[in-house]
């Protein structure tokens, strides 16, 4: 398992990173538990959560129940040391957090103390903010995104405040080091901004949706990831489950997400599978499975800071793990970039 820098914090961490967000609804507590030995085992050091887990549904019952999940693994383990922790806090709208008020330098200290009762653990590693007070692009928003109704001075100035209550999160030891979610390019580099003005702390990681299907980081935020050391966390890198292949020929299997989740996010679309199609025969062709090209793949991208893995049973996690012994060949690289060619963004 390689280990790459977080940042420029000093820390570092595993290139596949273990997700959690079905813990609690797909999963059962002891499903969670044996998941985190496992990749603990295999080498990864870096466990990614958030206060509003479980999806699948988000509901008003489970919101915070992954979190607790890890919290009894550590009360029976013992083993917060062992790991690099990640998680979120939530943005405007989520009603069964605060109200849905948007994160605010006053939401910061109650959300960090909830998130640290339910983990029990006495510090969060990487404390990230979901997604932006201001929107975003993402999750399918980039095909009608309008950015002409926010308020430039306002967005600089919660920055700033933000910044200013997570930089005394910091000197009280509850959190080393802050990313965000669901970013984009001038967002992140306010962001940077603000914390060289004011000394609050610098973003050290982006977690954003990206797999062969899902290719917006590639430009801007990629240009502004290795010029600010501002590492990628890639959410969904099989595009929740469809570069698997299981979905192909209208197959929905029993107790998968298309099947708890109709159009999975917006990303079923009448283009899609034929994409898909493209991505599998390159893996057959090169004789890859398709779980390992595509994570593999993920590992490749020089913006890369980790790769964000989830699975739903011991096997898939076991199949998803050893993406890390597969190098892909120059023919296989160039092949896949001949299909995103010809399938571009086909949701």
């Amino acid at each position: 398992m390689k280990m790459k820098p977080l940042g420029r914090t000093g820390i570092m961490v595993s290139e596949l990173c273990l997700g959690s967000m079905t813990w609690g609804t797909q999963n059962t507590a002891e499903e969670g538990f044996e998941q985190i030995e496992r990749a603990l085992d295999a080498g990864i050091n870096f466990i990614d959560t958030a206060e509003m887990y479980p999806v699948n549904p988000v509901s008003a019952e489970t919101i915070g129940r992954t979190e607790r999940i890890i919290g009894l693994w550590h009360e029976d383990q013992g083993r917060r040391e062992d790991y690099i922790l990640a998680t979120k806090h939530s943005g405007e709208g989520m009603m069964h957090r605060r109200e849905g008020v948007p994160i605010s330098s006053k939401t910061i200290p109650e959300a960090i103390d909830d998130s640290l009762r339910r983990l029990q653990t006495d510090y969060i590693d990487l404390y990230q903010f979901h997604w932006p007070n201001r929107g975003s692009y993402m999750f399918r928003k980039n095909w009608t995104f309008d950015p002409s109704d926010q308020d430039r001075a306002s967005t600089i100035q919660d920055m700033e405040d933000c910044l200013g209550a997570l930089q005394r999160e910091v000197d009280r030891g509850r959190i080393r080091a802050f990313g965000l979610s669901n970013e984009s390019a001038w967002g992140t580099t306010q962001w940077l901004e603000a914390a060289a003005r004011t000394g609050g702390p610098r973003v050290a990681t982006v977690q954003n949706e990206y797999s062969l299907l899902c290719r917006l980081y590639d430009t801007d935020m990629a240009e502004m990831s290795v010029n600010e050391d501002v590492g990628l966390l890639a959410f969904s890198p099989l595009a929740a489950g469809l570069l698997t292949g299981k979905y192909q020929g209208g197959n929905i299997p029993a107790g998968s997400r298309m099947d708890l989740n109709g159009d999975l996010g917006g990303r079923k679309t009448d283009r899609v599978f034929g994409a898909v199609g493209a991505y599998l025969d390159i893996a057959q062709r090169h004789g890859l499975d398709p779980v390992h090209m595509a994570l593999g793949w993920c590992c490749t991208r020089p913006f890369m800071g980790s790769v964000i893995l989830g699975a739903t049973s011991a096997d898939q996690l076991e199949l998803a793990l050893g993406a890390v012994d597969v190098t892909l060949s120059d023919e296989v690289l160039a092949e896949i970039d001949k299909a995103h060619r010809a399938h571009p963004m086909p949701y």
